[in-house]
């Protein structure tokens, strides 16, 4: 795996996000726990909502423009025939690391 350094987990809130610009889009990386995260795509795939500005609840974040509620283990939308892109990511140290093996196969149109 190819990991970058994305930040300390300190800087994201317990039940927060932040966004990230990538080659391949906007990845948003949760904060579900004390040392627990999550990456996936930014975007809703039913209107294009901000996941990063959605509801985090457990395991899962909830779009603020229509509800749809995505699992980030698998990136499956709950009762939906749809999901999100999900990344490797991990914590050491403190930091986040995100595998950026995939974000640098092909870049965003």
């Amino acid at each position: 795996m190819n990991w970058i350094d994305v930040g300390a987990i300190e800087d994201i809130p317990l039940r927060g996000a932040r966004k990230i610009k990538t080659a391949l889009g906007c990845v948003a990386i949760f904060r579900t726990g004390l040392q627990e995260v999550f990456a996936a795509s930014n975007l809703c795939p039913h209107k294009g909502g901000p996941l990063s500005e959605g509801i985090i609840h457990g395991q899962s974040v909830t779009c603020p423009l229509h509800n749809w509620v995505f699992d980030l283990n698998s990136g499956q939308a709950q009762g939906e025939d749809a999901s999100i892109p999900t990344f490797p990511v991990a914590v050491r140290d403190g930091r986040i690391l995100l595998d950026g093996t995939e974000l640098a196969k092909r870049s965003a149109a």
